[in-house]
């Protein structure tokens, strides 16, 4: 065998360097410190990703946590308003300081960023990938014990940048009743599954309502299938969210912090055994 001179391109060698494994994982800012990462993902928009990564970030934050949310999902960013988030994020030299909500949760979102939160991001998706990276290498994320990541739907760039630069440990599926259910969330189980990442659980968001006079609950888009769901792709714990204007209200308002649900304890509870 001849001397290594460590161009790969050019040997026809098959030596252990050339086989072993590249960890693609950024690293993160030197001031940061993070525990877990978790990731809420969706086949499609409009299911409630951004709500239930909040409602987890809140509900594990109770449970004396220090919790943050990356909010990957940049050309749609909804976390800052659920918070009641308007301020600039700051920093320095070192690198960017999240902005806090009003229980401690640190959030950066690109809407922490824009002059005006109203402007389009009307970007390429290589940039909007870069960006989601550097939220996680430029951010100073102080001692978090759980960072969960609002993902932007689908399987596409971003999906992509987040499972192979972030130490992602588990993700949340995020669905709805309609019959599209499945095949939705079999692309998603799917690609977390390419990525050899776990599937910690299924959320059934807008799975009912309770009627305001009889209290009779109601399935408004057809018989909840998240437990057939749920069995088709090997995933033991779920959770059903219902439609609930008090819910709503506190969304709109950026007061989500302040709501009582107990939807997603189950779902805590699994991701403390992390």
């Amino acid at each position: 065998m001849s001397e290594c001179t460590h161009d790969c391109s050019s040997c026809g060698e098959n030596c252990p360097s050339r086989n072993a494994p590249q960890d693609m994982h950024e690293s993160l800012n030197e001031y940061s410190r993070v525990g877990k990462v978790i990731a809420v993902v969706s086949g499609k928009g409009g299911v409630g990703k951004s709500l239930v990564t909040s409602l987890l970030a809140v509900g594990m934050r109770r449970r004396g946590y220090k919790t943050a949310i990356l909010d990957a999902d940049v050309t749609g960013p909804s976390i800052p308003e659920a918070f009641g988030l308007h301020e600039k994020a700051s920093g320095s030299s070192a690198g960017i300081l999240p902005v806090k909500t009003k229980t401690g949760i640190d959030v950066m979102s690109l809407n922490l960023l824009l002059e005006d939160e109203t402007d389009p991001v009307v970007w390429r998706g290589p940039i909007i990938a870069g960006t989601v990276k550097q939220f996680w290498t430029d951010v100073m994320w102080a001692d978090v014990d759980y960072m969960f990541v609002d993902m932007p739907p689908g399987t596409g760039d971003v999906p992509l940048t987040v499972f192979q630069s972030l130490p992602v440990d588990g993700i949340v599926v995020v669905t709805s009743p309609q019959d599209l259910v499945s095949m939705i969330v079999g692309k998603a189980v799917k690609m977390a599954g390419l990525m050899n990442i776990p599937v910690l659980a299924l959320v059934e968001n807008m799975s009912y309502a309770i009627c305001p006079d009889c209290g009779r609950k109601i399935e408004i888009f057809g018989k909840s299938r998240i437990d057939e769901t749920a069995e088709k792709f090997g995933v033991d714990t779920t959770a059903c969210v219902p439609m609930d204007p008090k819910l709503s209200a506190a969304v709109d308002k950026g007061m989500i912090e302040l709501f009582e649900g107990d939807w997603l304890s189950k779902i805590e509870e699994k991701i403390e055994k992390i």
